[in-house]
């Protein structure tokens, strides 16, 4: 990879990755030379997989994107992206509600590292409703989640959830 090109990392939790993360995935892949999925531990969501099992469960969902990197990262995310000569962090706005979040954590990111700039990007209509917490407490009472997540997450979910 030359080092001129542009990376870009989307980090979150996806416990589990949706329709609606796959959407900003393959949006911002169209966009960036080298895309990074960085997941995170977040034990303070409670996450239903570990991390190991959401790198599984996204690397198989966008194995055909040949720019993707599927990683796990904790600590800082703007240390992480140092490390990763990224410039771009991907954020996904489904609501108004996100946004005050969202627009925090950026200012909070540009003082430890003023040369990353934090790009939004919002789902499509479809999926500006979705939330991987949704789709957990469906999932938990033996709900249809086929249209929210592809079949490898709808088989992980029924796993977990026997």
């Amino acid at each position: 990879m030359a080092n001129n090109s542009q990376i870009a990392i989307y980090p979150g939790t996806f416990d589990p990755v949706t329709y609606g993360h796959i959407d900003i995935i393959r949006r911002a892949a169209a966009l960036f030379d080298h895309l990074i999925i960085a997941v995170a531990p977040n034990r303070i969501k409670g996450p239903i997989f570990n991390v190991e099992e959401r790198v599984d469960l996204l690397s198989a969902t966008v194995s055909e994107l040949s720019n993707i990197e599927v990683t796990p990262f904790s600590g800082l995310l703007m240390d992480y992206a140092k490390s990763k000569n990224a410039n771009i962090i991907i954020r996904g706005l489904r609501a108004i509600s996100d946004f005050e979040y969202e627009i925090q954590m950026a200012a909070m990111n540009r003082q430890l590292a003023a040369d990353v700039e934090t790009l939004f990007l919002s789902p499509t209509a479809e999926y500006s409703f979705l939330s991987s917490t949704m789709v957990r407490d469906v999932a938990r009472h033996n709900g249809d989640v086929s249209a929210f997540v592809p079949e490898v997450v709808v088989e992980a979910l029924a796993a977990k959830f026997r």
